[in-house]
């Protein structure tokens, strides 16, 4: 019944196209907040509980407002003004206004509409390529935190739990209700995605002394594992550790990068994911070729 009414309404491209892009442009602002607010949100409360065990009852932390993903309401980091629902309509609003604070003039950063539109063209990608389908809208789901784990990863080399776990759940959800794979599948992707991970740092570590990556990167991949399946992994691994380490290669030669400094692993786990979401039959076809199967 839900993939009929998809159908009538992919037929009228007019309609479905402009939704889906403007929808993706509200969930790209959303992500905004969440990639901004979360990780302080994290370091909020970490300091919290580092009071509470020194036993400090008083100090920044437990004096200063708690922060969340709705309060307080999105203002300029400048001036502190609240910014309007005119002045907050994805992409657009930052084009009217040049990219400046309507109250004092202060720059905005163009990250902001740069992460709305990449959230609409990978999410326009996906429809796309799997289809107008409601295993298609589904993939959104998958694709959408893959955006926010990213930029956060970046920004703060963490992949914060209340993303990756939930995530993970989900993968198993939807297979568990006739997604992309047999449930089973989507269980031992889970297991083997993280098992994987787990079982490199531990050796890395044994070997070398020095931690190569975080848990966060083992749950991610566990994540992607319960929603593709545990056959993707291999691909999966094999994409972000290639270009993993065609980028840090470049980075150490043209920004002389340091080489002890950690280069964030999830952006890459991310990456090759949505690559085997949307072409997973054709590339386990070329890694199966490749191994001579």
């Amino acid at each position: 019944m839900a993939n009929s009414t998809l159908q009538a309404i992919a037929e009228t491209p007019w309609i479905f196209w402009p939704a889906l892009v403007m929808f993706s442009l509200c969930v790209g602002s959303f992500l905004n907040v969440v990639i901004l607010r979360l990780p302080r949100m994290m370091e909020q409360a970490w300091r919290r509980e580092c009071e509470a065990l020194q036993g400090n009852t008083e100090g920044e932390a437990s004096t200063e407002p708690d922060l969340g993903l709705a309060m307080p309401r999105s203002h300029c980091p400048s001036c502190g003004a609240t910014i309007g629902a005119l002045d907050n309509i994805p992409v657009i609003s930052y084009l009217l206004l040049r990219g400046r604070c309507r109250q004092c003039g202060t720059g905005i950063s163009a990250r902001y509409p740069i992460i709305e539109a990449i959230t609409a063209a990978l999410s326009i990608i996906t429809v796309l390529v799997l289809g107008v389908s409601v295993d298609s809208l589904i993939a959104l789901l998958l694709v959408w935190p893959l955006i926010a784990l990213t930029v956060i990863d970046l920004d703060t080399q963490l992949l914060p739990d209340s993303i990756t776990l939930p995530l993970l759940w989900l993968g198993l959800i939807v297979n568990a209700t006739g997604g992309y794979v047999s449930l089973e599948a989507a269980f031992w992707g889970a297991v083997a995605g993280y098992l994987s991970l787990w079982s490199i740092y531990q050796l890395f570590r044994v070997l070398t002394g020095k931690e190569g990556m975080g848990y966060g990167d083992f749950k991610l991949l566990a994540a992607l594992g319960a929603w593709l399946g545990w056959t993707m992994l291999p691909a999966i691994v094999l994409l972000s550790s290639l270009v993993g380490a065609i980028v840090g290669i470049a980075m150490m030669v043209f920004q002389q990068h340091d080489r002890n400094i950690p280069i964030p692993f999830g952006p890459y786990l991310a990456a090759a994911g949505l690559l085997c979401l949307w072409w997973g039959p054709e590339i386990q076809g070329l890694w199966l070729r490749w191994l001579g199967a």
